[in-house]
Parts: C-alpha cells; sequence; structure tokens
C-alpha cells in the first residue's frame, strides 16, 4: 500500500505543527519552505486537514494555522481515515464478471483493517516522544546562526 503524496504532506505539515509551542502559529508558507513542497498543494491539504478538525486556521494580519488538538489527541489512523479513499478496490465499475465467487475484496478489506489497527496505536506525540533530531530538524536555520 502506498499512501498518497497528499497524506504525506499532511502529516509532514501536522508532525511540524506539533514541534511548536502549544497555540503558537505558523503559516503555509513556513510549512511548504521547510519540506520544499507545492504551496498551492500544500493549501489544499491545509484546508482538508481544517475541515477534518487537526487543524485550526486563524485569518487576519496575524493570523496562521496550528494544531487544533493536542498531538496526543490525533490518532495517525484517524488522519488516514480523513485523507484517503481506502477502498482499495471498485468491483462495481466496470462491472466485474467473476464478482460472485471472488474473495480477494474481502482480503484487501481485511490487510486495510490491519494497515489501519497499526496506525490507530500511534498518535503525533508519539511520532514525536524522544525524538529531539526530528524536532532539531524542525527550527529555522535563521534561529541557529
Amino acid at each position: 500500500m502506498q499512501l498518497t503524496s497528499f497524506s504525506d504532506f499532511a502529516f509532514r505539515s501536522l508532525l511540524y505543527m506539533a514541534t511548536l509551542p502549544q497555540g503558537e502559529l505558523t503559516s503555509i508558507t513556513r510549512v511548504t519552505e521547510i519540506y520544499g513542497v507545492s504551496r498551492n498543494h500544500m493549501v489544499k491539504v491545509i484546508n482538508k486537514l481544517g475541515h477534518a478538525g487537526f487543524v485550526k486556521t486563524v485569518r487576519g494580519k496575524k493570523g496562521g494555522i496550528c494544531l487544533a488538538k493536542a498531538p496526543e489527541e490525533i490518532g495517525l489512523g484517524e488522519v488516514i481515515r480523513a485523507l484517503e479513499p481506502l477502498q482499495l478496490i471498485n468491483c462495481g465499475e466496470p462491472y466485474c464478471k467473476i464478482l460472485p465467487a471472488c474473495r480477494l475484496k474481502q482480503v484487501l478489506t481485511e490487510a486495510t483493517n490491519a494497515f489501519l489497527a497499526t496506525l490507530d496505536r500511534y498518535t503525533l506525540a508519539d511520532m514525536l516522544a524522544n525524538n529531539s533530531e526530528l524536532k532539531a530538524l524542525m527550527i529555522p536555520a535563521e534561529t541557529i546562526e
């Protein structure tokens, strides 16, 4: 199974925001600079994360984005469910001739559930716990000098 770049960018942005002090705002521009990704794509990602309740957006001159929940409250499985089309196979379009006897959909559903069960055991906080190396990589270069 391979996640879409959309989910990849979503996890990256959530991880960055999780390293910030609680309530501190950042910008989409800052997130795109850190990861070197397309701003247009990141705008869509942040918008979706906002609608899903993971990111809070603040409008205005002193606005920005931040986590809407504590990192301990954001489960990795929850993020994937909100972003990914988890139906791995569509047996209805076009109609599949072997549908009445096929067991593949059942196996793929079982595999997807196992994948999600593993992700459900972890939160954003787990990705940061005892991970000073990750936190250090998020510090802007201009503050180090």
